[in-house]
């Protein structure tokens, strides 16, 4: 593992509204990621965990604290400078696919690749690549009403994948899936780390998701209470 982290931030706080009506979300929160694990994030509804990911995945700014990613400071950079270092360093993987319905699986995963500047020749290419690496390859052409519900999150974790960012942030990525089927996502994450070295932060309730993961934050009202390294993960 690099001991250079690849996101940091320092005493970062989240503040929403103003005045009387102000909600403090995060309180002044340091933790530095690195490439080559899988963090998880736990900690009761309402404590501040996808609030967190999102200043991580630059879609929230702090209101105050410093982010740096690799090694820069992101509090003084404008709107497009964030978009472009989402766009480039970030995949985001959600709870409910956030896939579209009328476009088959490679289609959803070249959307991104689109986005990010993959000339349309190669996209359908690329996109089979990906959907094969997560053992899809059978289902490329399929629209997600004919996937089940793993095979619709690996999808969303192909298209996470496209352009090969250093950082995957996922949200409840279980929370919607059997048993069976949500350890098999959680220990695709955990390949993602310890095969691709990258940055992998897991928001979750879900108990299935610890046995895989290097690093387990606990928040709790906007606070870091715990941070612990679990023995026995799969590694």
């Amino acid at each position: 593992m690099s001991s250079a982290p690849i996101l940091e931030l320092d005493a970062v706080t989240l503040t929403y509204g103003s005045g009387a009506t102000a909600f403090q979300a995060l309180r002044g929160i340091s933790l530095a990621i690195q490439p080559g694990e899988l963090t998880l994030l736990m900690g009761p509804s309402g404590s501040g965990k996808t609030t967190l990911l999102q200043v991580m995945g630059c879609l929230l700014r702090a209101s105050t604290g410093r982010v740096r990613l690799f090694g820069e400071s992101l509090e003084t950079a404008d709107m497009e400078t964030l978009t472009a270092k989402r766009l480039h360093h970030f995949g985001f993987v959600f709870q409910h696919y956030n896939l579209f319905p009328t476009l088959r699986a490679w289609e959803n995963v070249a959307i991104a690749l689109d986005l990010k500047g993959v000339p349309r020749a190669r996209q359908r290419d690329e996109a089979c690549v990906l959907l094969e690496r997560l053992g899809l390859a059978d289902r490329a052409t399929h629209f997600p009403a004919e996937l089940s519900g793993g095979q619709k999150q690996r999808v969303a974790i192909a298209r996470a994948l496209a352009g090969s960012p250093e950082i995957v942030l996922a949200d409840e990525p279980t929370a919607a899936l059997d048993g069976q089927t949500g350890r098999g996502v959680a220990a695709t994450l955990h390949e993602l780390a310890h095969r691709d070295g990258r940055a992998v932060v897991v928001v979750s309730h879900d108990p299935r998701v610890e046995p895989f993961s290097d690093r387990v934050l606990h928040l709790e009202d906007g606070c870091l209470s715990q941070d612990r390294r679990p023995a026995g993960n799969p590694s």
